[in-house]
């Protein structure tokens, strides 16, 4: 199933952000720089989650009668 392979890439990526982060906290002449990175990583993984949400899962509880 596609939902599944993208949610495991964005569970990489989720992974790649926590090394950046840790490598942020031992190198402190690139800190700023991986942080930055770390978190553009960390909201791609999450904007795929989204994706996968959004396109998945049913609205439950939405009764479209009262829109």
């Amino acid at each position: 199933m596609p939902s599944i392979a993208i949610l495991h890439e964005a569970q990489q990526l989720h992974d790649v952000s926590d090394r950046l982060d840790a490598l942020a906290g031992q190198h402190s002449l690139f800190s700023e720089a991986l942080i930055g990175i770390s978190g553009s990583v960390r909201n791609t993984a999450t904007l795929l989650e989204v994706l996968v949400a959004t396109k998945t899962a049913p609205l439950w509880g939405f009764d479209s009668t009262d829109a």
